[in-house]
């Protein structure tokens, strides 16, 4: 590595960034600057004022601890004397971690992000003393880095697109880490957090697991200042546990308890016959189908490994510090129901398996009932659902399987 002191940077100042990469960061004790690009003014303005202090609070197990991170610098990218820093930083970062709302935000605004990190590359690829560096992508998407990376190479001319791959990689996460931001007055008051910094109506709550996946880094010497992640050589079947395990049975929970009118999801841990049912269709749908997907690949992808998989998510997802809303589980819901989303895309993947997804049709059925649509199931799913029938038949067998769903859940409300 280069003799330049170590720099990160982070794109967005919200749970993930400043709960997970700026906090492990500073952890890491490895971090002579610490950068973080927000284009919020009002944030900007108090983390400036706090001269680059801010606190996160962390759900534990027995209760709710808040630590400090120090030393931040941070820019708003749409002020152009910002931006010329922000340059500068990321040019000199060996690590860079994206925790935007969606990987739309890469080409979003002036600077955008893509163009910032091509900057980088470019300046890596001039001067010799610049270290090469590392892109957490953090964002809901798992092809998040070679969107990015896409993007980034696309503002390169061609010798320098040739080069890039030796100063940059660009890296998926699986980021099974439950995080928010609370910004209501009240809510913080009620809930004992502390805020963002002294003041400022603005708290970031995350639980404190940190055993995050990442990409395997496979840039010559590279020696990641951050340690506390995991690299897997392949990372998608562990994104697909994320995402039809962890995801799906937050998803699958969160509408049957808000049906049962629960506010929080640590409430659901009182309903015995909704834990069994999330605990089965955890291993008896989810784990079924990814065992047989994935077995062999890793101790996650065996019975007893998923089980002790699952049995830690659950104790998480109902942790009560974490002070979870059903509201913010089960909002954007025709996500939620989209084809290759948590609760439509563990019953195909359950189906391919041979497994019949009954417990997830119950919490697909529950999903649909709460967008009060005038049509029927079979048009308002349809209309969800513009992929093509395949195998020839799936979309109606799923049809099938959530209007049952549905007529159960009528019965027992009734």
């Amino acid at each position: 590595m280069s003799a330049v002191p170590r720099t990160f940077v982070g794109f967005g100042f919200g749970a993930i960034q400043g709960g997970l990469f700026l906090y492990e960061a500073f952890r890491s004790g490895k971090f002579k600057h610490l950068v973080v690009a927000e284009v919020v003014p009002e944030v900007v303005a108090a983390v400036r004022h706090a001269q680059g202090r801010f606190r996160v609070n962390i759900a534990t197990r027995t209760g709710i601890v808040d630590q400090e991170v120090t030393s931040v610098e941070i820019y708003n990218p749409t002020v152009p004397a910002d931006a010329l820093a922000l340059a500068d930083a990321l040019a000199e970062a060996s690590e860079i971690a994206t925790a935007l709302p969606s990987v739309d935000f890469y080409q979003r605004g002036e600077p955008t992000v893509a163009g910032l990190i091509a900057g980088a590359i470019q300046a890596k690829l001039a001067r010799k003393d610049l270290p090469s560096a590392i892109v957490y992508t953090g964002e809901n998407n798992n092809h998040a880095a070679e969107i990015l990376q896409k993007l980034c190479y696309e503002r390169l001319d061609g010798p320098a697109r040739a080069d890039a791959p030796r100063s940059v990689q660009f890296l998926n996460t699986v980021i099974g880490k439950m995080s928010g931001v609370v910004t209501a007055p009240e809510q913080i008051k009620a809930e004992g957090l502390t805020c963002l910094v002294e003041n400022a109506p603005r708290a970031l709550l995350v639980e404190e697991f940190n055993r995050i996946l990442i990409t395997q880094i496979r840039l010559p010497g590279f020696k990641r200042g951050i340690e506390v992640f995991i690299e897997k050589p392949d990372l998608l079947p562990f994104e697909e546990a994320k995402l039809y395990g962890h995801n799906a049975v937050h998803a699958l929970m969160g509408y049957l308890a808000a049906r049962n009118g629960c506010r929080f999801m640590s409430e659901a841990a009182d309903d015995q016959a909704l834990m069994k049912l999330a605990r089965e269709a955890f291993l008896k749908e989810s784990g079924a189908a990814l065992i047989a997907r994935y077995k062999g690949l890793d101790p996650l992808f065996t019975p007893a490994g998923y089980q002790a998989y699952a049995d830690d998510l659950l104790e998480r997802m109902t942790n009560p510090y974490l002070r979870d809303r059903i509201e913010r589980v089960i909002r954007d819901t025709p996500r939620k129901l989209s084809w290759d989303d948590r609760l439509i895309g563990t019953m195909r993947l359950a189906l391919d398996a041979g497994v019949t997804p009954r417990r997830f049709a119950l919490g697909a059925a529950a999903a649909l009932d709460t967008l009060s649509s005038p049509k029927g199931a079979a048009d308002a799913l349809n209309q969800l659902w513009p992929a093509p029938d395949q195998p020839p038949g799936r979309k109606s067998e799923l049809i099938r399987l959530i209007t049952e769903a549905q007529a159960q859940l009528k019965s027992k409300k009734s």
